[in-house]
């Protein structure tokens, strides 16, 4: 049973930064989706790393901004946020399958079978 850890987060003004962690403490780490959710909003796809971090993918509205890299010694991914604004305020979630592909990214939620237990990003104007 993989069990991810999220860590990192916070309150922070525009234009700051931030760093996101999801690591897992059993199973492998495969491919690794970050979404985020607002209250009544469905889970919005933020980015996403392959299992050997050779392919990552984030939407046109976020690249630039944000990063995806991988610790794979470490068994752990990390999302780097930066220049972030108070649209960015939401819940954090990342997760991951137990597809052994490499050099494949997911977009879509239904596509990970393990969730992070989400942390809050709040981004004051």
């Amino acid at each position: 049973q993989v069990q991810l850890v999220q860590s990192g987060g916070g309150l922070v003004q525009a234009g700051d930064s931030l760093t996101l962690s999801c690591a897992t403490s059993g199973g492998t780490l495969y491919a690794v989706g970050w979404y985020r959710q607002t209250p009544g909003d469905e889970h919005e796809f933020v980015a996403a790393i392959s299992r050997g971090g050779e392919h990552t993918n984030l939407p046109d509205s976020i690249k630039g901004r944000f990063t995806v890299s991988r610790d794979n010694a470490k068994n752990t991914v990390l999302l780097q946020m930066n220049n972030l604004k108070p649209e960015d305020t939401a819940i954090y979630y990342c997760a991951t399958n137990t597809n052994p592909t490499y050099r494949v990214t997911y977009v879509l939620p239904d596509s990970y079978h393990y969730w992070g237990q989400g942390t809050q990003v709040t981004v004051s104007s």
